[in-house]
């Protein structure tokens, strides 16, 4: 054996009780596990991880390090929390597949939430060829979904229109090669342009393909706001048409109109899986959320691209109009609920001349230069190339509390990695769930949390050797103190690495040891297990 882990409490990923063991490991995978009173396991080298507990590494389902990864061997906003597994290509918005064209505009669209990427060698251009480019060595592992987004700007463009059958057939086409070259599934960013503009036909047609391969569809629905429900229920239907197992991405209930809503939607998701559907969910440990100023602008005014949108900007009257649409009517880019500035905190900026807006509100910012709140956003959004993230204030906690622990919930940090005053769920979503949530709150117990955290992830993902302690599984192990792990970040302090995680392993390497990062690569592309029904 490579290594002994000795006196650790094993949480193995099941909820099941916790038990003390010691754990071998020969070539990157379980091979023993030794209860107390059975013979000693003998190593080249032994970890005594008395205190600690042993549990198998986090699956991050809701990530957004598709070019962190890249640009980032050292990796700890992940890696530190013991996440081993992330899940890319989110909110129907990511680089692969492209073409020279899709790939500049996806660049420009995405921005606020990777950077442009102009320290990016984009080599590749294909979903495999991006798989690829993983495994030439990254500091987690890392699964990838076909963005839906992308795929409708490669094959239709930007405009707000129906798909014609050629066109539909090419985005069959993009979704079907992209599953044989080791894609999990394929999410989507419907209230993101210019994802947002497909049709539930179109979405339906794409979700077939989708569960041929036994792949899963990944939605950032229609709205988490007014509609919340419909929207909800639109997935639910429109899988269900489809054949295609549904996973909710960041499944949260927000603005005023859904406080104290949850229950209804886990109502509705507990009807259809008695009726036999395949759906799973994630959540952050959170209540602000957080995405791109841009976002929030109707979708009529980001048709046609980036260029569009700061030319429609640029305009007074069109400007005007965007101002009455997100202010008055509700916005869809803003769940269809009139927009409350004082809830939209400036996160990061792409132009370091405009750090000064970092850390205020919108409404904050703009009474401090004495000019109305659009004026500002509207300024903000032209001078920083709609490059601008932020965070939303509109979430409630007793939603969070109930969603997270429903049976078919799973951990994802959504966290955006740029900027100078990101999410603190980036960096500290796991340890917030094991120190807040199950010791401090008791919401789910230490057991219950890890399930969330491992199998049931490992479960959504058709990984046959991931996500418990089982002999023959792979190393990808997490030991944690259960009595101090925390979050470190906080709103304050985003960056800030948690306390009392001091190994994570990933195919039995060390990648955090006694509390350090090794700067070992063990991380690779995890694909989609090859095969159709």
């Amino acid at each position: 054996m490579d290594l002994v882990i000795r006196n650790a409490r094993v949480v193995d990923g099941t909820a099941a009780p916790s038990y003390p063991a010691d754990l071998g490991l020969t070539d990157g995978r379980i091979s023993a596990i030794a209860h107390p009173g059975e013979p000693r396991l003998t190593a080249t080298r032994t970890l005594d991880a008395h205190g600690l507990a042993v549990a198998p590494g986090f699956i991050d389902m809701h990530a957004h390090s598709d070019l962190a990864l890249l640009r980032d061997p050292d990796h700890s906003a992940k890696a530190a929390q013991g996440v081993t597994l992330e899940v890319l290509g989110q909110d129907g918005l990511s680089y692969a597949p492209v073409d020279d064209r899709t790939l500049d505009e996806v660049r420009r669209a995405i921005t606020g939430w990777n950077g442009d990427g102009g320290d990016i060698d984009f080599d590749w251009r294909t979903v495999g060829e991006y798989l690829d480019r993983l495994d030439r060595g990254i500091a987690v592992n890392a699964a990838y979904l076909i963005p839906q987004g992308t795929v409708r700007m490669y094959a239709v463009g930007w405009d707000d229109r129906p798909a014609t059958p050629q066109q539909l057939d090419h985005m069959r086409q993009l979704v079907a090669e992209g599953l044989e070259q080791g894609a999990v599934g394929m999410s989507s960013g419907l209230t993101y342009t210019p994802g947002m503009y497909a049709t539930d036909s179109e979405l339906t047609e794409l979700c077939r393909v989708v569960a041929r391969y036994d792949g899963y569809y990944c939605p950032h629905h229609r709205s988490y706001g007014a509609g919340a429900l419909e929207a909800y229920e639109e997935m639910v239907r429109l899988t269900r048409d489809a054949g295609c197992a549904l996973h909710l991405a960041h499944a949260t209930m927000n603005f005023g109109v859904n406080k104290g809503r949850a229950p209804e939607l886990l109502a509705l998701l507990d009807r259809a899986l008695a009726d036999g559907a395949d759906i799973s969910l994630d959540t952050y440990p959170y209540t602000p959320g957080c995405t791109t100023l841009v976002a929030l602008l109707p979708s009529w005014a980001s048709e046609g691209g980036p260029e569009a949108i700061v030319a429609r900007l640029r305009d007074d009257d069109t400007a005007e109009r965007i101002r009455h649409h997100m202010e008055v009517v509700g916005a869809d880019g803003c769940h269809g609920v009139p927009i409350d500035w004082a809830t939209i905190e400036i996160s990061g900026v792409s132009d370091p001349g405009l750090a000064g807006c970092v850390g205020k509100t919108v409404a904050g910012a703009a009474a401090q230069r004495g000019e109305a709140p659009w004026t500002t956003a509207r300024r903000l959004l032209i001078e920083d190339g709609l490059g601008s993230t932020i965070l939303q204030h509109v979430g409630h906690e007793e939603n969070v509390r109930a969603i997270m622990r429903h049976p078919v919930h799973t951990g994802g940090s959504d966290g955006i990695l740029q900027g100078y005053k990101p999410h603190p769920r980036a960096y500290g979503t796991f340890p917030h769930y094991l120190g807040r949530y199950a010791r401090e709150l008791g919401v789910l117990s230490l057991e219950e949390t890890v399930a969330h955290l491992t199998s049931r992830p490992a479960a959504r993902l058709r990984l046959p050797d991931r996500g418990l302690i089982r002999e023959g599984y792979r190393a990808d192990l997490v030991l944690f103190d259960p009595d101090t792990v925390a979050a470190g970040a906080t709103f304050d302090a985003p960056r800030t690495l948690p306390v009392g995680i001091p190994h994570v392993l990933i195919d039995g390497k060390f990648v955090i040891e006694d509390g350090r990062r090794t700067g070992v690569p063990a991380g690779r592309s995890v694909r989609r297990t090859p095969g159709t029904r």
